[in-house]
């Protein structure tokens, strides 16, 4: 199995479809990093992540705003497209199977915690002190 983790701020709010009588919340996550190129100029390299997330518990969506940071990770897939006025592109999609919260640019840091969601089965934000292997 291949898996993505990506950190970056939604592009835009989350929206929740039905298909099929499955939910799945779609959202974007921009990545972007910031180099020097030759000449020493400062530039930065936007990479954007198309995220479906198929679960059936969506409480998380109206916390998935615009502008906020969240941590993702699920299986990359990258898909290859041909525009109208024939040029190649490809764009990078994930089907994610773990999600948190890592703040957002308004955040109001007196919150507490954040929200995490994860398929069943998948570990979802970490293990206590009390779960530890060790």
């Amino acid at each position: 199995m291949i898996k993505l983790q990506v950190i970056g701020n939604l592009g835009k709010d989350c929206v929740v479809n039905n298909v099929n009588g499955k939910n799945v919340m779609n959202f974007t996550v921009a990545h972007t990093e910031k180099y020097k190129d030759n000449t020493g100029a400062q530039r930065e390299k936007t990479i954007w992540v198309d995220c479906a997330y198929w679960n059936e518990r969506t409480s998380i969506s109206p916390y998935l705003k615009k502008g906020t940071q969240v941590y993702v990770e699920g299986t990359p897939e990258v898909r290859t497209y041909t525009t109208q006025d024939g040029k190649s592109g490809a764009s990078l999609s994930l089907r994610v199977l773990n999600i948190q919260l890592l703040g957002s640019r308004n955040a109001d840091p007196s919150s507490a915690g954040s929200p995490v969601a994860s398929e069943p089965g998948h570990a979802g934000g970490g293990e206590g002190p009390d779960d530890l292997p060790f």
